[in-house]
């Protein structure tokens, strides 16, 4: 893509805000870690992108290199990194110290899920998602801390989903992600007297992305979304990334341990997973009469 056509990028937060911090966003080559990355370089910030796919972080990279608007001193590199594996995180974290000079933000996007109900699920694809969506993060946070912030301190946040009503028929990646939200809230005290602040974005799965809606069956998943959402469409990529720069600056200075959703309060207003007439959950009465239409008739 030539520079006169590249795609124009713009911010509710002043020019500037981030000149001269340096930012790590794993899965940054697509979607919402994207679009952060975006958002960052608009705002001056020098960043870091990682994640498996080295031909897709190249494009990405330069695509968002065309991007940089004359006079923005915002650079962009990539290292390919899967986050399961500890060494290769240990050396995105390191060479991204040796290219920049820095870590001031940290943003735990890669992740990782598929659908399918919990009975259907096999260990291996179990595991998969925990080890990359908990531990992946968990590793990231550990050798971001070690190897910079312990010292110089810093601002995390993970991207996550919104779980507290659970997420059916994608349990393994509803525990890992509430696993990270209380992950979050460890670190925000154990790492506060290290300057550290850590928090979370909980996008609803509402969240349109061009990744997502590649799946095969996903337009279901958005067509169902926009009627059980308050705002009665779907989110943008831009409104997690605003949300993310919002917890890095410094306006939000005196906060920390908490998740943001960001979903159009849709999770307290309806679920999608439908419960069919059943008589499988019997009243437990101090009689022997336990038939739950007779009960549920006396109530």
């Amino acid at each position: 893509m030539a520079a006169s056509t590249a795609q124009r990028v713009s911010s509710i937060f002043r020019p500037g805000l981030f000149k001269n911090k340096v930012a790590v966003v794993t899965g940054g080559g697509t979607g919402i870690g994207k679009a952060i990355s975006q958002e960052l370089l608009h705002l001056g910030c020098k960043v870091m992108i990682a994640s498996r796919n080295k031909e897709v972080l190249a494009s990405t990279v330069q695509q968002l290199r065309e991007q940089i608007q004359p006079g923005n001193t915002a650079e962009i590199a990539h290292i390919q990194c899967n986050i399961r594996k500890e060494d290769e995180v240990k050396n995105l974290i390191s060479g991204t110290l040796a290219q920049f000079g820095s870590i001031d933000f940290l943003i735990n996007n890669a992740g990782g899920q598929y659908q399918s109900p919990a009975s259907q699920i096999n260990t291996k694809g179990w595991n998969a998602v925990i080890e990359t969506n908990l531990t992946g993060t968990f590793i990231c946070c550990r050798e971001a801390f070690n190897q910079w912030m312990k010292d110089h301190g810093g601002a995390i946040v993970n991207i996550i989903l919104v779980t507290f009503r659970g997420i059916p028929t994608m349990s393994h990646s509803g525990a890992a992600r509430a696993g990270v939200d209380n992950l979050t809230k460890s670190l925000a005290i154990e790492w506060a007297q290290n300057g550290v602040r850590v928090n979370s974005v909980a996008p609803g799965r509402s969240i349109y992305t061009e990744s997502a809606a590649a799946i095969p069956g996903y337009d279901k998943v958005f067509a169902e979304a926009i009627p059980a959402n308050p705002a009665k469409r779907l989110g943008t990529v831009e409104e997690i990334s605003a949300a993310t720069c919002f917890l890095l600056s410094p306006a939000a200075s005196f906060i920390s341990g908490v998740t943001l959703k960001v979903d159009a309060a849709g999770g307290l207003y309806s679920t999608s997973w439908d419960i069919p007439h059943h008589n499988k959950i019997p009243a437990y009465k101090w009689s022997e009469e336990s038939d739950t239409e007779n009960t549920k008739s006396k109530l």
